[in-house]
């Protein structure tokens, strides 16, 4: 990897600011020792819960213009087998990896930040954004200031690693919402989860294509708006941002750094460009930076701050 590349999040040096997000890949070690060995600099597993959950019936995944969208329901080994898996990785890898957790109240997510505290992690993320296991648990937790404080104060202290809220695009005040988790004593934040829940009919079977009816909207359509939450928090918060949605080339990855991404998540775009997005990516990066004489990622600039309303 070109030194260019390198940069820093929450203190730990990673070799790229690539980041393969929460649910993109298998949960098992190899999903994320491939991810690794093409170019992510930071592996994020899949939301593990207390149980196993065997997520929702097929069809999960529709493709529309400028997108997918997806329904898994959160499917995972449960925690305690993720955690092998997890463990398992981090023997054969020095990649940082976030272990993503997903819980409906603060007991629950303590409990699953015990296991993540005897794990070899390096960071955990709160997933208070699933926006397609509405049918079971309701509004996502992220949707809610007092929740989001509340479930990231108690898990701050408790965890041993620098706490991750990965927030949803689907509220009505992203920068009220990233000022409590802030407020609350997260690390970090990781935005946008998928936009939606969206729905797609098949017209011959007069029928919805996902089982699950609804499912979140992810890929190119959803850049501009998670272009526009990111620099919003950004503008808000003082904390570092893991930037997401819908970048699928290097000049994706350099505009969600300018809104204010410390580090960029990238997702959908392995559907559209194969597992081996993220070297491709880094080499557009790479590209985009000496075309414009940025010696290091920390060099692309960032956007002017908006004037926040307190």
């Amino acid at each position: 990897m070109h030194n260019k590349l390198k940069t820093k999040f929450l203190g730990v040096e990673v070799k790229s600011p690539l980041v393969l997000p929460a649910g993109i890949m298998d949960m098992s070690f190899s999903g994320l020792s491939i991810s690794s060995q093409n170019g992510a600099g930071i592996v994020t597993s899949k939301s593990f819960t207390l149980e196993p959950r065997s997520g929702h019936k097929g069809p999960v995944v529709a493709e529309f213009e400028s997108g997918l969208l997806n329904a898994m329901g959160l499917c995972n080994p449960g925690i305690a087998d993720g955690i092998a898996e997890i463990n398992e990785f981090k023997n054969r890898s020095d990649t940082p990896v976030i272990v993503s957790v997903f819980a409906i109240n603060t007991n629950d997510f303590l409990k699953l930040t015990d296991y993540v505290n005897n794990s070899k992690a390096d960071f955990l993320e709160l997933n208070l954004s699933c926006p397609n296991v509405y049918d079971e648990f309701g509004i996502p937790l992220a949707a809610s200031e007092k929740e989001v404080f509340k479930i990231v104060e108690a898990v701050k202290q408790l965890s041993k690693l620098p706490v991750i809220a990965k927030l949803s695009p689907n509220v009505y005040d992203i920068v009220a919402i990233a000022k409590a988790a802030e407020s609350a004593g997260a690390d970090a934040l990781c935005l946008i989860n998928t936009v939606g829940p969206g729905m797609l009919i098949d017209t011959r079977m007069v029928k919805p294509i996902l089982f699950n009816k609804f499912g979140g909207m992810s890929g190119p359509c959803v850049k501009p708006i998670a272009l526009k939450l990111v620099y919003q928090t950004f503008s808000a918060v003082n904390i570092p941002i893991i930037g997401l949605g819908g970048v699928t080339s290097g000049e994706d990855a350099a505009e969600m750094m300018m809104a204010g991404a410390s580090v960029v998540g990238v997702g959908t775009a392995v559907y559209y460009r194969g597992i081996d997005v993220f070297n491709k990516i880094n080499r557009e990066i790479l590209e985009f930076m000496n075309e414009n004489g940025y010696e290091n990622v920390a060099e692309i600039p960032k956007l002017e701050k908006l004037e926040i309303q307190n």
